[in-house]
């Protein structure tokens, strides 16, 4: 009985940890609820939102060109550290207007979470120049 338990313990803890991971097949898909107002890939341009080359691990309002909303300008000033981690990306995805107070985003957020991982994941599959990432 004790070994089951382990071993249940440990199979939960893996399906946890790929989920976590995401996928990003799925995120593809999901993007397109994104496309929009964002680009990302080879050749993405900035429209209503920012191009999202690159976005994991980028600094906060850092796309030059875009013309960032007071919110996120105020949000950079309050945390001139910030970057798009993803933990911040996750909690940003869940419910962009309680994350980042007055954005002008109007999208209402992925409420499951293996949606937000998977689109976190699909989002990771692209380096700050639009190339696939290895």
């Amino acid at each position: 009985m004790k070994y089951a338990l382990v071993f249940v313990g440990a199979l939960a803890a893996g399906i946890t940890s790929a989920q976590a991971e995401g996928d990003a097949a799925n995120g593809e898909k999901l993007f397109k609820r994104c496309a929009a107002c964002h680009t990302i890939g080879e050749g993405a341009k900035n429209r209503v939102g920012p191009q999202l080359n690159g976005i994991v691990g980028r600094q906060i309002a850092a796309v030059d060109g875009f013309k960032y909303s007071k919110a996120f300008k105020a949000k950079k000033e309050a945390e001139p550290d910030f970057v798009w981690s993803v933990e911040n990306l996750d909690g940003f995805l869940t419910k962009p207007k309680k994350f980042i107070k007055r954005t002008k985003m109007s999208f209402p957020g992925l409420k499951k979470e293996a949606q937000r991982a998977d689109m976190i994941a699909y989002l990771k599959t692209f380096n700050a120049d639009g190339s696939a990432a290895e």
